[in-house]
């Protein structure tokens, strides 16, 4: 007796998201909102203590996985990528969260606080998505880029160091765009005011203002954005987005 047989869908696997910067703030919030959609999600970062604390909190939505890593070490850089292809042997996501910011007048600033920002800010997004192109590549990936309003206008004083490698990262994210373009992989800039987040409060410290997180952009709000951006059909290309907070539409 024959029996009917029944032909099942293939399985599709889930995408994998690699978050950097995700041991709090914007980053660890994106992380989240990504393993909200069913996405396995690697937590990349400094602090190991921290990205475990993140990575626990994930994995009650999806599978997760943390890497401490310093992006600004090319040796850490190339064992991380080996880490990645051998665990998932593709990246479908690639969100650039990580960041510093330094203030100064240029007359008092340090040029080795422009160094670190370079490396952090510039060189550390720019090396990490080259090692990372072939596993992006062959999953057509999506590469977001976690900029800062400063990175359109620098019209504010003691930012210039900082400025000058937000803007950097957008003409990365520029070029790399067209020639990732043709591959059917997707490049987007974020670009965000003031947020609630402990480098915000910093900056408040430092400007002599009170700090009030609920006047400011969430990270929840940020991660939304991209995650809706990202789950676009593949039809379409949104390359920049800005983000203001809604209290303070005059705040950069």
């Amino acid at each position: 007796m024959l029996r009917e047989q029944t032909s099942h869908p293939p399985v599709t696997p889930r995408p994998i998201a690699v978050v950097t910067g995700a041991t709090g703030g914007i980053g660890s919030a994106i992380a989240l909102a990504l393993a909200g959609q069913g996405m396995q999600v690697c937590v990349l970062g400094r602090n190991k203590d921290r990205l475990s604390c993140v990575a626990n909190r994930i994995s009650q939505f999806s599978d997760a996985s943390s890497y401490a890593v310093d992006l600004t070490v090319e040796s850490e850089l190339q064992s991380l990528f080996h880490y990645l292809n051998d665990q998932f042997g593709r990246v479908d996501i690639l969100v650039h969260a990580a960041g510093v910011m330094r203030q100064d007048r240029m007359e008092s600033a340090k040029v080795e606080e422009f160094d670190l920002q370079y490396m952090v800010n510039v060189r550390a997004p720019y090396a990490l998505t080259k090692h990372l192109l072939p596993l992006l590549i062959a999953a057509r990936g999506q590469i977001v880029f976690i900029n800062s309003t400063v990175g359109l206008s620098a019209k504010r004083q003691e930012i210039g160091q900082y400025a000058a490698t937000k803007q950097a990262l957008k003409g990365i994210a520029d070029s790399l765009r067209e020639e990732l373009n043709p591959q059917g992989i997707r490049v987007l800039s974020v670009f965000v005011g003031r947020t609630a987040t402990p480098m915000q409060e910093e900056v408040c410290r430092r400007e002599n203002k009170v700090y009030r997180p609920e006047t400011l952009i969430q990270p929840e709000d940020i991660a939304s954005v991209v995650v809706n951006t990202i789950l676009l059909p593949p039809t379409v290309e949104v390359i920049d987005v800005a983000l203001r907070p809604m209290k303070n539409p005059n705040a950069a």
